[in-house]
């Protein structure tokens, strides 16, 4: 068979099935011995197909599982942290952010443990982050929503505080719903320097 026609044929079977399926060696095979063996083609391809439809189911299982195994406590948790970031700027953020991943963040994660622990699948699914942080000096990082209800769960603040002869501090706590966000619950203080820090979201 003359070359150009195979080059035909791959390319038509690549364009046609966008490069999902490539022709296998049993039809190269088949036009090289000639017109004899074409029925083991319709064979070979059967067989491609049959390989082809297991690879589907078995993607359509896995993708199920996959959906199956959501770990939602890590989505908010990777929330809670982008929504920090996204407060601290680009001015604040590599300044305190040694501090913060290692001293203030794993208590964030402990109080979100907390009060998440007590909650069915179903509640827990329903929790997100909120997407706005205060800026300008305001002391709102984030807070932890159930969705469904439209109630907030948790709410995370950062408070910019001025100690005499010390300077500025940022101290780290949160409200929670158990007692109507009463109670302030200390996370910690990452100390700024003794000039004016700047503005959030800065």
């Amino acid at each position: 068979m003359k070359t150009w026609v195979k080059k035909s044929i791959v390319i038509m079977v690549a364009f046609l099935t966008f490069g999902l399926i490539t022709p296998t060696h049993e039809i190269w095979d088949a036009f090289d011995q000639g017109s004899s063996n074409r029925a083991s083609i319709g064979s070979a391809s059967g067989t491609g197909t049959a390989v082809a439809a297991e690879t589907a189911t078995s993607w359509e299982e896995e993708s199920q599982i996959q959906e199956e195994v959501v770990d939602y406590n890590a989505l908010l948790l990777d929330a809670a942290r982008e929504q920090s970031y996204i407060k601290f700027g680009t001015k604040i953020g590599p300044k305190i952010s040694h501090e913060f991943d290692n001293i203030i963040f794993p208590k964030i994660e402990e109080a979100i443990a907390m009060t998440v622990a007590s909650l069915d699948e179903q509640s827990l699914a329903s929790l997100t982050i909120s997407e706005k942080p205060s800026g300008h000096y305001g002391e709102k990082i984030f807070n932890v929503i159930n969705h469904a209800t439209g109630t907030d769960v948790i709410r995370f603040h950062v408070r910019t505080e001025k100690r005499p002869l010390e300077g500025y501090y940022y101290n780290f706590h949160y409200h929670s719903a158990e007692d109507n966000f009463m109670a302030h619950h200390n996370l910690g203080d990452i100390y700024w320097n003794k000039n004016t820090p700047p503005k959030w979201l800065s």
